[in-house]
């Protein structure tokens, strides 16, 4: 655009605001240029890491977690573009799709940084000190799952058949297959893990799993024209997301926790006091995002294939 274009197209923004766009100018008189520190705040993000302990290894455990958790962010960001849209197309449906599984995709080759790049000795002396802390408390992760799918489908397996869809989030929620790493369903009584991770999300989760009841992934894509349901690229992309964060994502977190927690007798107990291979191998969760995309012979070998 020419410098009188531009200037134009600058003041017609301003007047539409009600901003005078002789202010904003005069402004930028005054500005300073920005920098790659100031705009990736990069002061800030590298002074966020706060060891509880003296053992050097610790830092990985938490800048991983750290970046586990931006990416978080990311894929919430995406999955918003699907669910926030009115119309949604095939392509563009995909194209976030396939963004989303490119960041789980890096999740899932990045454990080997977690798995081999600390000393299980180290380890073994810094998680004692995150007692009863556990990646079980990140409300990223449970809210990309209320995003991605519908909450039956995140309903622990062995109570999947009696829980009523019309019945209230909070009988959902506490039916969540989650719940087994920190609830005791013969006695219903939680652990602390659970009790703080509830005391601090609860109230959010219930009003997050009601905001995405109708615009989850699962329900738009439903909600699509039958023809454009059966376009072969976007259930790929469908089934590729879901795959990858219900199977490959799971079985290499568990691969890492079985370095650091596995021995040849025992099993050492997670930080949040779960029975973590039982709780963690995708074939107990059964948590499967979109079932309707799969044979019955894949949903029988569920994470064993």
């Amino acid at each position: 655009m020419e410098r009188e274009e531009i200037l134009k197209a600058i003041e017609e923004k301003y007047e539409k605001l009600g901003v005078p766009v002789d202010a904003m100018l005069e402004g930028l008189l005054w500005s300073t240029p920005i920098t790659y520190w100031d705009y990736i705040q990069t002061d800030a993000l590298l002074g966020l890491q706060i060891p509880r302990t003296t053992q050097p290894d610790e830092m990985v455990f938490i800048m991983y977690h750290q970046v586990n958790e931006l990416l978080f962010k990311m894929i919430l960001w995406e999955i918003d573009q699907v669910a926030k849209t009115a119309t949604v197309s095939a392509d563009k449906f995909s194209l976030h799709l396939n963004r989303i599984s490119r960041y789980f995709d890096m999740l899932c080759t990045s454990f080997s940084v977690m798995a081999d790049g600390m000393e299980r000795e180290q380890y073994l002396k810094f998680r004692t000190t995150l007692t009863p802390a556990s990646g079980f408390q990140s409300s990223q992760y449970r809210k990309i799952e209320f995003a991605s799918t519908e909450l039956i489908n995140l309903i622990d397996a062995r109570f999947r058949d009696t829980i009523d869809q019309d019945s209230s989030l909070k009988n959902a929620y506490n039916h969540l297959y989650w719940q087994a790493a920190g609830k005791n369903y013969t006695t219903g009584q939680k652990s602390t893990l659970l009790n703080l991770f509830e005391e601090k999300y609860l109230g959010e989760f219930i009003d997050f799993m009601e905001d995405y009841n109708e615009i989850n992934l699962s329900k738009k894509f439903k909600a699509l024209p039958l023809e454009v349901q059966e376009d072969k690229a976007l259930i790929n992309a469908m089934r590729h997301y879901d795959y990858t964060v219900n199977v490959k994502w799971v079985l290499a977190h568990y691969d890492a926790a079985g370095k650091y927690l596995g021995g040849k007798e025992k099993d050492l107990e997670a930080t949040g006091g779960s029975s973590w291979r039982k709780y963690m191998h995708p074939k107990y969760q059964r948590r499967i995002f979109y079932p309707d995309l799969w044979s019955a012979e894949e949903l029988k070998n569920w994470g064993t294939l």
